[in-house]
């Protein structure tokens, strides 16, 4: 009997029987060519989740009507013909692993004219949305005329039959996030005075006209689905009620209700939308229940899901009928068949971290942080060749870097040996037990130290690796990940009782006040700050920049900047002087001091790399190389990459 019967069990949607409940959610494209049109990188990423095991894998962002509802550059032209063969690639790739290949069907509506969050040229495009409008930058929407409101229609009809045409066996309509169908639905945008506004019904006029469009064109038994908000969770918009009166009007003429909520361009709600780890697990999926509850057709569920234990509990409850995964199955594509077969300590967890995200949006590539084979599954598909001969491996650091390059090297058949100088390994994942925000990155090592012991790793704790330590080991290669040491800044009074260092605040022989300055406004500092806060202590920041957080990843940062402005005293522009028995004196930019009274002030002002170390052991080894913090203080992304690849080479 499987571990979770009904995750696995199958499913009918339309004339589809779908093999388990698990969805590949629409995520953003990377790496689309001039054209937008699919790559082969882009083809390989949605390959790899189908031979993950799941039932049906969503290519996202499709745009129906691009003269009008293209928002930013990484979306597909579904109302160019030349599109089709890059389609149809990506449908046949899906296919290939036993999964059914959907599309996503959408329109930015007065983002296709607007800067937005994900895409600031706009081509000098006019904007229309459902009302006329100027908005808070001084921009002008137009209200949308009734005729172009029938092409757009016509254009989701179109659209529909040419990824048919193409080799996709179900669609997905985005009636969600704030784009042209839930402008229209929302109360809050959607001030006509004609038959598209007003009544909840005629708000609404536009998606079911959609939707009927959609069904001509691919006929009956073709499954579509409908994301929609369960609510907006904004003063004015759609409430949960609003949600199940639309689940009502549309539940007989759609296959599947995907219920999300919030809106994209409102940031602190984009990050209840793709929760961070600061929200519980499936903080969205109360909605999807209460709206099943309310019609007859399968309802899926998002949200944060990331543990199987989790999906199969909403599943057996009836919350859900599916849950649709996004990002677990960039942290782990495999995530289904691991799960299948019962093997969920080799499921590597996602941590809500939001690096994937921010780095589409900073750079337009994909990375994740625990896993470094991202944005690479088509170079991966022709991986390297076992090495010619097995290499004794020697790696001194039992972080994450560490870890990495011991558990890939083993994998390719090296013998390895790591060392770590403490009596557990970890490195600066150590403190994520303590924090329960952190606790996602607390299994990311858990799962780290079981792929280790699976692995044919030799472990030596409490070892420091010294010159004289590898010449007793005569290795092949040395890999140093021996990290960092906090940065401790010269000013009076730093070596008082009350100053802690960030990385020491958790060691048991630490008492925190409870009046707390926290000389550091960077990532760490912050985090730290939310933490105690959170734990009822009266937390001050003081950062010398201008700007806290400002080493987070984007859309993190925005989500971390959300707790702090709940929790936290924030002062910016101010340098740490002096520490007295009393606190910390400061100084502003108007060269103003003010002390700032504490009992415990934590140093949280940087990491410096053990060059030294490096330096050392040097030379020691035929093949040398160092990764992670020692090359310099950098995050986990970088560290995990880093062993990865440099375990990969060898």
């Amino acid at each position: 009997m499987k571990k979770y019967p009904n995750l696995f069990s199958p499913i009918k949607l339309g004339n589809l029987t779908l093999k388990n409940r698990i969805f590949a959610a629409p995520t953003s494209q990377f790496n689309l060519s001039p054209q937008s049109y699919l790559t082969r990188e882009n083809i390989a990423y949605y390959e790899l989740k189908a031979a993950g095991g799941v039932a049906v894998v969503t290519i996202g962002d499709g745009i129906v009507h691009t003269k009008t509802g293209k928002a930013h550059r990484l979306q597909i032209p579904l109302d160019d013909e030349m599109v089709l063969t890059s389609l149809g690639d990506a449908a046949k790739a899906i296919k290939r692993h036993g999964a059914i290949p959907s599309i996503e069907l959408s329109h930015g509506g007065k983002y296709g004219g607007l800067p937005s969050l994900e895409g600031k040229d706009v081509e000098d495009r006019i904007s229309y949305g459902p009302s006329h409008e100027i908005t808070d930058d001084g921009l002008e929407v137009f209200e949308m005329p009734e005729e172009l409101i029938l092409e757009i229609v016509e254009a989701y009809g179109k659209a529909a039959a040419l990824v048919k045409r193409a080799g996709y066996e179900m669609l997905l309509v985005h009636g969600a996030h704030g784009w042209l169908l839930s402008q229209f639905l929302s109360p809050r945008v959607n001030k006509r005075k004609d038959k598209y506004g007003g009544s909840f019904e005629n708000r609404a006029r536009l998606i079911l006209m959609v939707l009927d469009c959609i069904r001509e064109a691919v006929g009956p038994g073709f499954p579509i689905e409908l994301r929609m908000n369960g609510d907006e969770f904004i003063e004015g918009g759609c409430t949960l009620e609003d949600g199940i009166k639309l689940a009502k009007l549309v539940e007989n003429k759609v296959d599947l209700i995907n219920v999300s909520a919030g809106n994209h361009e409102v940031l602190e709600l984009f990050v209840r939308t793709h929760p961070t780890f600061f929200l519980e697990h499936g903080c969205n999926v109360y909605l999807a229940a209460a709206i099943k509850k309310a019609v007859k057709v399968p309802v899926s569920c998002v949200g944060g899901i990331t543990d199987p234990e989790q999906m199969e509990e909403i599943i057996a409850s009836g919350k859900a009928d599916i849950v649709e995964l996004a990002r677990a199955l960039l942290a782990d594509p495999y995530l289904p068949k691991k799960a299948s077969a019962g093997k969920t300590e080799e499921i590597i967890p996602c941590l809500r971290c939001h690096t994937c995200m921010s780095e589409l949006q900073v750079r337009n590539t994909l990375i994740c942080t625990v896993n470094p084979r991202v944005g690479n599954e088509f170079e991966n598909k022709f991986l390297l060749p076992p090495p010619e001969k097995s290499k004794k491996v020697l790696i001194a650091g039992g972080g994450p870097g560490g870890m990495q390059a011991a558990i890939t090297a083993a994998a390719r058949g090296h013998q390895v040996i790591l060392c770590e100088k403490t009596s557990s390994l970890g490195g600066a994942l150590k403190f994520a037990e303590h924090i329960p925000f952190k606790d996602d990155l607390h299994k990311f090592r858990k799962h780290l130290e079981y792929m280790i012991r699976a692995s044919k790793a030799v472990v030596l704790l409490n070892t420091e690796v010294t010159r004289e330590f590898v010449g007793s080991q005569s290795p092949d290669v040395l890999i140093v990940a021996v990290g960092a040491t906090p940065i401790i800044p010269k000013i009076p009074g730093i070596d008082i009782d009350k100053v802690v260092l960030a990385t020491d605040i958790h060691n048991a022989d630490v008492t925190i006040g409870d009046k707390v300055v926290i000389l550091g406004g960077g990532l760490v500092g912050c985090e730290e700050a939310v933490y105690l806060a959170k734990s009822g202590k009266d937390v001050t920041v003081i950062e010398m920049l201008d700007e806290v957080a400002q080493d987070a990843p984007f859309f993190y940062r925005i989500a971390l900047m959300v707790e702090l402005s709940k929790y936290v005293k924030v002062v910016t522009a101010t340098e740490g002087k002096a520490i007295t028995e009393e606190g910390i004196l400061c100084v502003d930019s108007d060269s103003k001091e003010k002390l700032y009274e504490a009992d415990t002030i934590i140093c949280a002002v940087g990491q410096r790399s053990l060059t030294s170390i490096v330096d050392q052991l040097r030379d020691t080894a035929p093949e040398f190389y160092y990764i992670g913090d020692c090359v310099r203080p950098q995050k986990v992304t970088e560290a995990i990459s880093a062993g990865y690849n440099t375990a990969m080479s060898l």
